[in-house]
């Protein structure tokens, strides 16, 4: 079971990027999936989350407007679009899933199954 989190980089601020969460050794359409990202210094925070049961998505206030999340389970991957990105959101973006029927809400939800490695997003002038 592996989730692999890709498309990281950096860009400056204004610019976009689309991080991709690809799962393997288990099917995606039963799997709540989080994205999370940890700043230097900083405890990681969750920043969307869209769920299986009926995809509904959720987003921290911060990035709530600029990113997009959304899920492919026939290439079972979870994106993140980022858009008009900041300073701010310079931090390792990782992706975790949880069995969605063992929870009510991914947004608020502690108990995830499977974590990704992480991909670094940079965004500097």
């Amino acid at each position: 079971v592996q989730l692999q989190a890709s498309g990281g980089g950096s860009v400056q601020p204004g610019e976009s990027l689309r991080l991709s969460c690809t799962v393997f050794g288990f099917t995606l359409d039963y799997y709540d999936i989080g994205w999370f990202r940890q700043a230097p210094g900083k405890e990681r925070e969750r920043i969307s989350c869209v769920s299986s049961r009926d995809g509904t998505t959720r987003y921290e206030d911060s990035v709530k407007g600029r990113f997009t999340i959304s899920r492919d389970n026939a290439k079972n991957t979870v994106y993140l679009q980022m858009n008009s990105l900041r300073p701010e959101d310079t931090a390792l973006y990782t992706c975790a899933a949880v069995w969605g029927a063992k929870i009510r809400d991914c947004a608020t939800t502690r108990s995830w199954d499977y974590w990704g490695q992480g991909t670094l997003v940079t965004v500097s002038s």
